[in-house]
């Protein structure tokens, strides 16, 4: 069997004007930094396609993905059941999603698919006999832990060690760069997927419009001679650029420049083969939706920690409750691609990174690549033991809807296809 891959970038900036999500509150764009893309990896060996497309983007709700594998099974005849939809839960992108009080914009929404299709075209046109390797690299100066335990044993998310009743960080990071690298028959970089856990938040809270960090991640490696890398964004519910230890926050160049150091140093020492076997599979399970007391519903149970504006988690709660008395689960895709002995899993909420941590051991001997945001949007997913404690990340709202369970539904569902 021949190996072969194709990769291609196209830009997706909306324009100024549109709204933006990931500050729960509506802002409005009046300004570009720089430009967002939409990127695609297609592999092919023997009979087995797999193709994975990554959003600069919050996140890909269920409604895009299910849009953009109609589209490309249509136009493309490459089945929709074997793409892969990421995003790289960039907080200064626009409104693919009702977030908050922020309606999708459904006019781009439309544009982005069909840029999407576009380029997915233009990956499996470039597709060429390829090698295909894998790299790691261990980085803990980008993210860290956001969740700080207290004296009184709630958490604070971005909580602080100079408060004096600030303990420890509640739970590790996963601090693994994972790469995927692909080259030429003739050994010319094609491409790279890269899988980190890290919230890029930067210019969230502004009206504007930047890829963050994963941007300049992809336009470094560019530079460095990588034509197209793909940021995956990981298990990164809790973590965060900002250090409670120091208070110092990574600018999202310095993020993005360390990040391409580690990437380059994986390629660098790379082993590749042609000889590469492709499988996938994927399931659909349902979720139990939270099932609020008064006090999570009024945002005054214990360690409740609300953000930008607790009026916009009053004005949105009771549609919330009523939705979910209404439909107390929610359906949930996981996935699961196989390169040879990497396999790549998606997820489709914020979770946290204990979850990734999980898989990955219990993915061995097989390297797993946690793959968050992807394939739809439960919003965050913690552990049960952060529920305890509190935090935003559990404060019920807009952001936080599933129960304590989900996490551990999810990864047991995860392990399982691994070992399918």
């Amino acid at each position: 069997m021949t190996f072969k891959a194709g990769f291609a970038e196209a830009d997706i900036t909306p324009p100024l004007g549109t709204h933006k999500i990931g500050w729960i509150k509506d802002i409005v764009s009046d300004e570009v930094l720089d430009p967002l893309f939409a990127r695609a990896a297609v592999f092919e060996s023997g009979d087995a396609r797999l193709g994975i497309v990554q959003l600069d983007t919050l996140c890909a709700p269920a409604s895009l993905v299910a849009g953009i594998r109609e589209a490309v099974a249509a136009e493309h005849g490459f089945p929709g059941e074997r793409v892969m939809v990421s995003a790289t839960h960039n907080h200064a992108g626009p409104a693919v999603a009702n977030a908050g009080e922020v309606e999708r914009d459904d006019a781009y929404v439309e544009i982005l698919i069909g840029k999407v299709v576009q380029v997915f075209g233009r990956a499996l046109a470039s597709m060429a006999p390829a090698q295909l390797g894998f790299g790691r690299r261990s980085e803990f100066n980008i993210g860290f832990n956001r969740r700080v335990v207290m004296r009184d044993g709630t958490a604070r998310t971005h909580g602080r060690f100079s408060d004096p009743d600030a303990l420890c960080f509640e739970s590790p990071i996963d601090p693994e760069v994972a790469v995927v690298g692909v080259r030429s028959a003739d050994g010319a970089l094609l491409g790279a997927l890269v899988n980190f856990a890290c919230h890029p938040t930067h210019h969230g809270s502004e009206g504007k419009l930047s890829a963050g960090w994963p941007g300049v991640l992809a336009r470094t490696m560019k530079q460095r001679g990588c034509p197209v890398t793909m940021f995956l964004q990981g298990a990164a519910g809790n973590v965060h650029t900002a250090n409670p230890a120091t208070g110092e926050n990574k600018s999202k160049e310095e993020a993005g420049a360390i990040l391409a150091g580690d990437v380059a140093a994986a390629l660098d020492e790379m082993e590749f083969t042609s000889d590469v076997t492709l499988c996938s599979c994927s399931k659909v399970i349902d979720l139990p939706r939270r099932e609020p007391t008064d006090e999570q519903v009024r945002g005054a149970a214990f360690g409740a920690q609300r953000f930008i504006d607790s009026a916009i988690y009053d004005r949105m709660i009771p549609q919330l409750v009523e939705r979910y008395r209404e439909s107390p689960t929610e359906p949930a895709e996981v996935q699961a691609f196989f390169l040879n002995d990497t396999v790549i899993v998606a997820v489709p909420a914020e979770y946290f990174a204990e979850y990734a941590l999980r898989i990955k051991q219990a993915a061995w001997p097989k390297r797993a690549l946690v793959v968050a945001c992807a394939n739809g949007m439960l919003g965050y997913v913690p552990t049960r033991e952060a529920f305890d404690r509190g935090g935003y990340e559990t404060t019920f709202g807009p952001p936080s809807r599933m129960a304590p369970e989900t996490g551990d539904i999810l990864a047991d569902a995860v392990i399982d296809l691994i070992h399918t």
